[in-house]
């Protein structure tokens, strides 16, 4: 989970997430949005991967990336299940009544 928030911590991957939620795109295609070198863009990229926000498939020579929402679905219902959110979690109004 630390590596979900450290990836979701950056500006930059979160508008790559938001990006792949249109669909999977080329590696290049993303980093074209961003005024940063090719190199800073494939450390982001490194960084998506390592936490499983992202998986790529390769295509001839392009690598094609795709959002994977169930590893950050997981990651939100733990902190979620940290502060006693989410489900089996009495809202403030149950516990008034």
């Amino acid at each position: 989970m630390n590596d979900v928030f450290k990836a979701l911590a950056d500006p930059t991957r979160r508008e790559v997430l938001q990006r792949l939620k249109a669909g999977p795109m080329s590696a290049g295609r993303l980093a074209e949005a961003f005024p940063v070198s090719k190199p800073t863009m494939s450390a982001h990229f490194a960084v998506l991967r390592q936490a499983g926000l992202v998986t790529t498939q390769k295509d001839g020579t392009s690598v094609i990336y795709h959002l994977n929402v169930s590893v950050l679905e997981e990651a939100l219902l733990g902190f979620a299940g940290v502060f006693g959110l989410g489900s089996g979690a009495a809202s403030p109004q149950e516990e008034k009544s």
